[in-house]
């Protein structure tokens, strides 16, 4: 039998209660701010011109906020040039200089900068160069890339993205330590030589990076308008070649001169690897020197005359003077008077104009020339491949001229407030001097320290009958020509 349900008395019908009254409708969030034509265009004309995006009195968000697709493209490329100076640039470069028996152990002491610097940048050095710490070192606040993402800018300037400008800058970490490899080579253990330059970034490239290149740097006069030492540096001059080539000075001494050097011949093995790692050295210093203008303007354009400039202007002032004084122009020469004006013009390529990038280059062959051929004989170190002479005496002069050169009417930074720019130019060339004085002192004095500490604990050189040898097979199991 079906059961029915019995349908519900009158009094149970009042007590059921009242639905709820429906609620008023939300009101609707107010619609985003859209920039105005006007604003549009402006920020066009920031991009076109690489500098800031303009402040929108709509208070919209910029509808091209992230990297600007030229400018970043021109980072890439310039990021991709600087290491490609290291590998296969520098390696060719310093390979063909020494000896075959030594030839493997060159390239794999640029191999292992480029392999341990890269890891080591992300995980502090990074943070270390361009956290905001104090005037001479960073923080941890971007330790493992924390907050670097490829989608924001202004890390390093305001159209290139923030993932971009640390790649550019590892590639200025990984070729500083491996210029020094030039005044040691064929003498000191990988072992030592890794240990060293692993310290040594710590306690002088993070360091002057930061001083020179942060905007809370001691030595930053572009970015930092109280820094204690207003310098200028475009490139690398003083963060890149006086650390490097002063470091490399004192590295040499302490490690001693190679066995039987003076009494035995020890002429490079391939002047045809040396000059082609000099014409890769000549084209990666676009990226260089160019890529530090942060953009594809006019200032990066500049860089480009002025580097062009120099360095074959150099090149040829150095075979002149080895021409007249020792009768013959070396291939040599030329590779070396290339590589001189290509650091002298460093620091100020963006800074100078082309008539003093040539007057530069002059400077930059005959005073490198000089103290490559004569002043290491006076003075009885043993540079090999004239890293001191070329890096330490040529990026010093270039920090020096680049304060007697330097024009406000190439990059407006230098100009005056009133202008937009920084007011650099008042007590310029006495600011140089001082950064060239710290950077002297503080590379030679940490260079000394770290080496006793590796020599004590690891011992700097091999025994004389594996240096006799080679390194190649001592270190690495592998000769460099098996025929």
């Amino acid at each position: 039998m079906m059961v029915l349900p019995l349908a519900p008395s009158a009094s149970a019908q009042e007590e059921t209660p009242a639905p709820p009254p429906a609620e008023a409708p939300a009101a609707e969030a107010p619609a985003a701010a859209t920039p105005t034509v006007e604003e549009r265009l402006a920020d066009i004309e920031a991009y076109m011109n690489n500098v800031p995006r303009p402040e929108k009195a709509s208070g919209a968000e910029s509808l091209v906020a992230g990297p600007g697709p030229g400018h970043n493209a021109w980072q890439m490329v310039s990021t991709a040039l600087v290491l490609f100076m290291t590998l296969p640039g520098l390696a060719l470069f310093y390979g063909g200089l020494v000896r075959r028996k030594n030839v493997l152990s060159v390239l794999a002491q640029c191999l292992g900068c480029a392999c341990m610097i890269t890891p080591l940048w992300w995980l502090c050095g990074y943070s270390l160069a361009f956290g905001a710490g104090n005037a001479f070192i960073g923080d941890m606040s971007y330790a493992m890339f924390k907050g670097v993402e490829p989608n924001n800018v202004g890390a390093g300037f305001v159209w290139i993205s923030d993932s971009m400008w640390a790649m550019f800058q590892l590639t200025f970490a990984i070729i500083t330590p491996a210029l020094i490899v030039g005044a040691i080579a064929e003498r000191m253990k990988f072992i030592s030589i890794m240990v060293f330059i692993l310290i040594w970034m710590f306690a002088v490239y993070f360091p002057f990076a930061h001083m020179v290149w942060s905007t809370t740097g001691l030595m930053c006069g572009p970015l930092n308008g109280d820094a204690a030492i207003k310098a200028i540096d475009f490139a690398g001059g003083t963060v890149v070649h006086m650390t490097s080539g002063w470091s490399a000075l004192v590295l040499c001494i302490i490690l001693g001169k190679r066995h039987n050097v003076g009494k035995e011949p020890m002429s490079p093995h391939s002047m045809v690897l040396c000059m082609v790692g000099t014409g890769m050295l000549w084209v990666g210093w676009y990226g260089f020197n160019a890529g530090s203008a942060l953009g594809a303007d006019g200032i990066a354009s500049n860089a480009f005359v002025t580097t062009t400039l120099c360095a074959g202007t150099a090149g040829l002032f150095w075979a002149l003077a080895e021409w007249i004084l020792k009768g013959k122009p070396s291939v040599l020469g030329f590779c070396s008077g290339i590589v001189a004006g290509l650091v002298v013009i460093t620091p100020a390529a963006g800074f100078v104009t082309a008539t003093s990038a040539v007057i530069m280059g002059v400077l930059a062959g005959v005073v490198c020339f000089v103290a490559c051929a004569y002043l290491k004989k006076a003075l009885g170190y043993d540079d090999a491949l004239d890293t001191f002479g070329v890096h330490g005496i040529g990026g010093t002069m270039g920090a020096i001229l680049t304060g007697v050169f330097a024009s406000p009417a190439v990059h407006p930074v230098l100009g005056p407030k009133d202008a937009g720019g920084m007011d650099l130019m008042p007590g310029l060339l006495m600011n140089q001097l001082k950064a060239v004085g710290l950077t002297v002192v503080w590379s030679v004095v940490a260079t000394a320290v770290i080496a006793l500490i590796v020599k004590a604990i690891l011992g700097l050189r091999p025994d004389i009958e594996t240096e006799t040898a080679g390194l190649d097979l001592a270190d690495h199991g592998e000769a460099g020509y098996e025929h």
